[in-house]
């Protein structure tokens, strides 16, 4: 409970998920949090949308926004390269699109601010 920290969009402070749900903090290229979960304010585009360079490059994904304000959050892997590949299907947030709020102390912190346990599903 000490390190449990609730997400919220850092445009409306609506409640995105929480840190319960983290299951990877994210390759330093894209700096995200990927979630197993996140709340039913977090929507998504039906249509695939296409990576045409960086990161995503040839990537196909869904993009995530806040159902509270529109802010464009994340993005929900649909096919990727090997090297993203164990990313499908998760809820990928950007971190400069959240803000922390830390349980056990009750302060508030920027997520790119923050790091997160290394937790990592490649294995």
């Amino acid at each position: 409970p000490e390190e449990c920290a609730v997400f919220h969009c850092c445009g409306c402070w609506t409640v995105l998920g929480d840190s319960l749900q983290l299951c990877e903090p994210g390759a330093p290229q894209l700096d995200f949090l990927a979630c197993f979960k996140v709340t039913s304010d977090v929507v998504w585009e039906d249509s695939l949308l296409v990576g045409l360079e960086g990161p995503l490059l040839g990537c196909a994904y869904n993009a995530l926004s806040c159902r509270s304000c529109g802010l464009a959050l994340g993005f929900i892997l649909y096919s990727a390269a090997s090297d993203l590949a164990h990313l499908r299907g998760l809820f990928c947030l950007f971190k400069d699109c959240i803000i922390c709020y830390f349980l056990g102390n009750q302060t508030i912190i920027e997520a790119s601010k923050v790091d997160f346990p290394a937790v990592t599903l490649k294995e």
